[in-house]
């Protein structure tokens, strides 16, 4: 089973300790998103040098390929990805939103047509459940319902309650499919979008349903950063303190620091990867975008700052011309460091948060990101 600890506070901000079947996470963490398996072009064992704790996959993408039975033929999602560090599964509740036009819901659970080969695929809250308990996931999430942006009040209240009744029934599924070993944790999801009633209400009766650990989400689905924020500051107060709060789909660095402020433990988002896919790079002096003239023929590392593989052994001159010529190993050099930028900030988030003095801790870049914050 899951366990948490607070060890230190500041402010709202908490620095914890999580955990799990495969291994404890020092939080607040960033998860870096592997959808199908695997971060794109990183290899494992570079994940884990990174200083990366914990890895996201999908449930939907891997339900599609290469399939649940395979995986589980293989010995679970752990020695499929060869990753033996924690693994969470999103339950496939953001596909919901990002595949509209190729889904349709109704009361018992959600219909796909999947975005691969046509083919029909059904995802209800006990299926979610036993496919992840089958997977052997760490950390599962419960099925939801996402609601777009922008969305009336009306709309979003019914995805509320239809999420809190999948939530009431993928508990009980939780528990009926117990394993007599050792076993991860369910968490339940709060959505409400950008109405603070419908956000309070969500995060009350979630919470009350006991998860071992709690998400909000529906967050950075197009709405303006202030609802984004607003969204955050309404749901976590009414969180249990003593369970992990994982705030799904977020974010840029700004983002992550405030919702640290805010209480929150965990984080995914693709943007690290696919801002270097971009040639799109986070340091400290700014975003270097490498497809910039300037970058030619520059012989400064991509951040002089920075002690990541990438930047301790090529120039910002190859790396925008392996950028430019779409050249794989140019891709996987920046994802390398973006990556190591994210996690190197979490690190000093606990460390700030350990020592008392997160106010004084500032948003290390000012990002310029292509407005793509989740996998599809």
């Amino acid at each position: 089973m899951l366990s948490f600890e607070v060890t230190a506070t500041d402010g709202r901000a908490r620095r914890g300790r999580l955990t799990t079947p495969h291994g404890t996470v020092e939080t607040p963490a960033f998860m870096p998103v592997g959808t199908l398996g695997a971060v794109k072009g990183i290899p494992p064992d570079t994940l884990e040098r990174l200083g990366a704790q914990v890895m996201l996959s999908n449930l939907y993408h891997l339900t599609l390929r290469p399939g649940i039975e395979v995986i589980e033929g293989l010995g679970g999602i752990h020695a499929f990805t060869a990753w033996n560090r924690p693994i969470l599964t999103d339950s496939g509740g953001y596909q919901v939103f990002s595949l509209a036009s190729r889904r349709s819901l109704d009361a018992d659970g959600v219909s796909f047509q999947s975005h691969v080969d046509g083919a029909s695929l059904r995802f209800t809250p006990e299926g979610v459940v036993e496919r992840q308990r089958r997977l052997g996931v760490d950390l599962a999430m419960v099925l939801d319902e996402c609601p777009p942006w922008p969305v009336s009040e009306e709309q979003a209240a019914a995805a509320v309650d239809r999420t809190l009744s999948w939530a009431r029934r993928a508990r009980e599924a939780w528990e009926r499919t117990a394993p007599a070993g050792a076993a991860g944790g369910l968490f339940g999801i709060v959505q409400g979008s950008a109405f603070r009633g419908l956000r309070e209400r969500a995060a009350e009766e979630t919470a009350a349903l006991d998860f071992d650990g709690y998400a909000i989400g529906g967050v950075s689905v197009g709405e303006p950063e202030a609802m984004r924020r607003a969204a955050v500051e309404w749901s976590a107060p009414a969180l249990p303190d003593g369970r992990p709060r994982y705030l799904m789909g977020v974010g840029t660095p700004a983002d992550i620091l405030h919702a640290v402020r805010q209480g929150i433990d965990l984080f995914d988002c693709v943007l690290p990867a696919r801002n270097a896919r971009h040639g799109n790079l986070f340091t400290r002096g700014g975003v270097v975008k490498l497809k910039n003239a300037r970058y030619r023929d520059d012989p400064l590392p991509p951040d002089p700052d920075c002690s990541c593989p990438t930047c301790q052994r090529v120039s910002r001159a190859l790396l925008a011309h392996l950028i430019r010529s779409h050249e794989i190993t140019g891709l996987a050099l920046a994802t390398v460091h973006n990556l190591s930028f994210y996690l190197d900030f979490m690190a000093e988030i606990r460390q700030a948060t350990a020592s008392g003095t997160l106010a004084a801790l500032s948003d290390p870049v000012s990002p310029d990101p292509p407005n793509e914050a989740r996998h599809p």
